[in-house]
């Protein structure tokens, strides 16, 4: 992908959660919710502050984060889904996972 967010946005790759319930119930595509889990996928080089001194970002590439249900803009690069967000839309990174599922 050749796309480099500005300031402080971040782009992020929906993971896709498991597609049957804890009692064994498959869930089928019409009733499935969008996930609010994501792998980041590039970051912006941070927002300026009023002094004009960049402030760095908390998030990398290749953290796994929570966000909102409505956060973000949906764009398409390259044929893949994206979300771009500012970096203040992301609620937290999930720890000691990694993603291995990507969304449709």
């Amino acid at each position: 992908m050749q796309f480099r967010p500005l300031h402080d946005r971040v782009v992020i790759r929906r993971i896709e959660e498991d597609m049957k319930t804890a009692g064994g119930i498959i869930i089928p595509d019409t009733a499935k919710e969008k996930p609010q889990q994501g792998e980041v996928v590039a970051v912006g080089p941070g927002a300026l502050d009023d002094a004009g001194k960049r402030i760095a970002l908390d998030l990398k590439a290749g953290d796994i984060v929570l966000f909102g249900k409505w956060s973000g803009t949906e764009v398409k690069i390259d044929g893949e889904e994206l979300l771009i967000m500012k970096e203040s839309d992301v609620m937290g990174v999930i720890e000691g996972k990694k993603s291995s599922k990507r969304a449709a």
